[in-house]
């Protein structure tokens, strides 16, 4: 069999050995973004969302699934988490960027958290606003920045900005 991290020697499955490796400061962000109408945006601005507060409660659904996401992603390493954020920024009129940001001191990275934070947080804007809104997309879901351990750093050489 291939050389596989995640394949056994019988083609199994396998969660990859971190055991021997030294834990280091790893630090990770990754972004998503959600296009929608106008009309919800503002909404979403000014707090007029029959459900509540649409952004208070995509970060704690963000911070969670981070939390959890060894949960739900298979062969994934469960992280100590040191810190999870979940911030939003407007790149324009119709579109909301989602940013995940955590750090680790830990054998392994903390990408997935990330990519699972601003995911979930963004599924969760599309469900506090669906009623007024079927037609938003979630996109670009992607990690900007990683750094820590072997691999070392990782920076995306281009952002979402306003159009």
């Amino acid at each position: 069999m291939a050389d596989f991290t995640h394949l056994d020697e019988s083609g199994a499955a396998k969660m990859v050995d971190v055991g021997q490796k030294q834990a280091t400061l790893r630090e990770a962000v990754a972004e998503a973004c959600v296009k929608m109408e106008a009309a919800t945006a503002d909404a979403i601005r000014d707090n007029r969302n029959k459900k509540g507060e649409v952004l208070q409660v995509a970060r704690l659904a963000g911070i969670m699934a981070a939390k959890r996401t060894d949960e739900l992603i298979p062969l994934c390493h469960g992280l100590p988490l040191e810190s999870i954020e979940v911030a939003f920024e407007f790149a324009d009129t119709t579109r909301l960027l989602v940013t995940a940001t955590a750090r680790v001191t830990a054998k392994t990275g903390v990408e997935m958290e990330v990519m699972t934070a601003a995911s979930v947080a963004a599924l969760t804007i599309y469900d506090m606003c669906k009623a007024i809104d079927r037609g938003m997309e979630i996109e670009h879901v992607r990690l900007m920045k990683k750094s820590g351990g072997k691999s070392g750093t990782f920076q995306r050489a281009t952002e979402l900005k306003a159009e």
